[in-house]
């Protein structure tokens, strides 16, 4: 079991070399047009991202008692001085920006930020007793360095509440860098968080993880180097730190808005808002500092409506409704918005003009995608056509450095329509194997079309030549200049990307056209305390998705399963090529009764402990037939983190 988020960071000491190919004509073209475009003159975020700088780590590396580097902030040092040819300038712009790194002082004497120590800011909160942590990024020991330098340079004061704004890792996973549960529980620390929020958390991207995971290395260019031919980084924030993930159960949740709650001493409006960036997650406001804690809701990059890694879509209404709302509320008398990623915005004007942008953008593309679908045009076709208006698209904080138009649009079409365009042609194409050997039988060889592709290409035609060559991979995955042009082609178009994971797939891919499949050495990326928190139901869900749903049709297995350290239950059947489950129950006419503790399946789930010499050691007890028992395993599925991609 892997975390999308993890497996990616642990990827990131495994990035290959980095790419040779040279910009071409057409990409400095469209580099210099954006250029021209945009109001590059205007330093505003560079001075925000930078005021109130107090200090940062002197040496630029965050390790783990081992010597392992945890989080390398010298990574992202060639980021100084101006875009190259090979790199988009606003994504140059912007990962610059996310690069900044540090302690901050927002509010004098009230509020800081730790930035640029991992994906995702740590923002800290000057209470009566001591200090307020609000998302204490991915891992551990990221969030320890950020915690200790606060304590040496502002005050050393201990942990009084911790506040997660929402269920992704990467505003989670370092909390016990900061504070253990024993502390929790003996000083009554209070642990805020949405409702949902623990549920969210310990199941995020399981049922489906092994594809996100595998997604979410080319989303995040995590086989690349770090570099101008590579990648920049997230366009959201710079990149995950490689660490420890750990989880506390929150004390309190939130689930009204509004939500009045005073926090050591701090007078606190929270305001709910699930479904539109994280299933769980909540905004508050903070009277005394005139400060919003905008959570991910608000960013300084247009968000995925659609997270390219894979997951379900996002509503871009609500991404508007909940932006519409907090403008109503609080925009007369806010000073400041923070967020959980990017840069403060300081001023009522600006905080309010900032706001409008990013409700309006999410407004459009839902809207005139709608507009658009019901005037009969398709997914594709509307993707071409939604561009944001000059209003919206020459304000940085609306561009799509992390999510694009582009796909925004597409995902909204699909939150109403699904994936079929309505074209009965479309409705059963063949598969990508089949569908390249027509294309290529049909155009006439390979050869034939590596011609054209090459003309294509020197006319900066580089997504039409991607389309035409990725048949030809797919019908033949060895042929080595088909390969080497469609990754030529790639390149271009990754240098041109303005979105950094839009970037990071394109190199990706054209990595893995030349150099092929590389297997790093990937440890097992599941934290083991997110696989501790997994509830019973998840478990199971999760085991019904390993089954080898064809192998097991004609196969039925009746099964009761005893967990006696957690005082639970289940039953567990196979019938008809699929597995249910009632927790809280066993079946008398059971082919067997399974004993073990809910500790022991957690050491199997986290590879720490084999079931069979669990079985041999008497540590799994079994009264009845033990084949059905050894069936069941031998129909559970494993799966190879490295599918292929871009090849076959």
């Amino acid at each position: 079991m892997r975390l999308t988020w993890l497996i990616a960071a642990v990827m990131a000491g495994f990035a290959g070399p980095a790419f040779a190919d040279e910009a071409t004509g057409t990409t400095k073209a469209a580099h210099e047009a954006l250029l021209n475009y945009l109001p590059f003159q205007d330093q505003v975020d560079f001075q925000n991202a930078t005021r109130g700088q107090i200090a940062t780590l002197e040496a630029e590396q965050i390790t783990a008692p081992d010597g392992t580097v945890i989080y390398d902030m010298a990574q992202f040092d060639f980021l100084k001085g101006e875009a190259p040819h090979t790199a988009n300038p606003s994504l140059w712009r912007q990962s610059k920006l996310n690069a900044i790194h540090g302690l901050f002082e927002v509010v004098k004497g009230g509020i800081y930020q730790v930035r640029g120590f991992d994906l995702a800011v740590m923002t800290f909160i000057r209470g009566d007793k001591g200090w307020i942590v609000i998302d204490p990024l991915t891992a551990s020991e990221t969030a320890a360095a950020g915690f200790k330098l606060l304590r040496e340079k502002v005050e050393d004061l201990p942990v009084t509440a911790v506040i997660f704004t929402h269920s992704h890792v990467d505003h989670f996973g370092g909390v016990k860098g900061i504070v253990t549960e024993k502390e929790i529980a003996e000083r009554k620390i209070p642990v805020i968080a949405p409702v949902g929020f623990f549920e969210e958390a310990v199941s995020e991207n399981l049922i489906a993880g092994n594809t996100m995971s595998r997604r979410a290395s080319y989303m995040y260019g995590n086989l690349l180097e770090k570099g101008p031919t590579g990648s920049l980084g997230s366009g959201l924030g710079p990149t995950t730190a490689a660490g420890t993930v750990t989880i506390v159960e929150p004390t309190v949740t939130v689930s009204e808005t509004p939500t009045e709650m005073a926090v050591d001493g701090i007078d606190m409006v929270f305001l709910n808002t699930p479904g539109a960036e994280a299933p769980a997650e909540f905004m508050f406001y903070i009277p005394k500092f005139r400060t919003m804690m905008q959570a991910e809701e608000i960013n300084h990059t247009m968000h995925n409506l659609y997270t390219l890694r894979g997951a379900k879509v996002r509503n871009g209404d609500k991404f508007a409704k909940y932006i519409n709302d907090t403008i109503n509320r609080f925009g007369g008398e806010v000073e400041i918005s923070i967020g959980s990623h990017n840069w403060p915005t300081w001023g009522n004007v600006a905080v309010n003009e900032f706001w409008k942008g990013q409700r309006d953008t999410y407004r459009y593309l839902h809207d005139e995608t709608l507009r658009l679908a019901n005037k009969g045009e398709t997914m594709v076709e509307i993707a071409e056509q939604v561009q944001l208006p000059d209003g919206l698209a020459k304000s940085f904080a609306n561009r799509g450095y992390y999510g694009t138009a582009n796909h925004n649009a597409k995902a909204q079409y699909q939150l109403y329509f699904g994936w079929f365009s309505g074209n009965p042609s479309q409705l059963h194409e063949l598969p990508p194997v089949e569908q390249g050997k027509k294309f290529v039988e049909y155009a006439g060889g390979a050869d034939a079309i590596i011609a054209k592709a090459k003309t294509d290409y020197e006319a900066g035609n580089y997504r039409w030549v991607a389309t035409a060559l990725n048949h030809v991979v797919f019908a033949d995955p060895d042929n080595k200049d088909a390969r080497e042009l469609l990754a030529k082609a790639l390149t271009q178009m990754g240098y041109q990307a303005e979105s950094g994971p839009w970037r990071n797939f394109y190199l990706s891919g054209a990595k893995e056209l030349r150099d092929g499949v590389v297997r790093a050495a990937t440890p097992d990326a599941a934290s083991p305390d997110i696989v501790r928190a997994l509830p019973l139901e998840i478990y199971l869900d999760y085991l019904a998705v390993r089954l080898n749903h064809p192998k097991a049709a004609g196969n039925d297995i009746y099964l009761n399963f005893i967990l006696p350290d957690v005082q639970q239950e289940f039953t567990l059947s196979v019938t008809n090529g699929v597995m249910n489950y009632t927790i809280g129950r066993q079946d008398q006419q059971a082919d067997a009764t399974v004993t073990l503790n809910r500790s022991l399946l957690d050491d199997i789930n986290l590879r720490q402990a084999n079931l069979a010499d669990a079985i041999s050691a008497g540590q799994v007890t079994i009264d009845g037939n033990q084949q059905k028992v050894a069936d069941f395993v031998s129909l559970l599925d494993t799966f190879d983190f490295w599918f292929n991609i871009v090849t076959p």
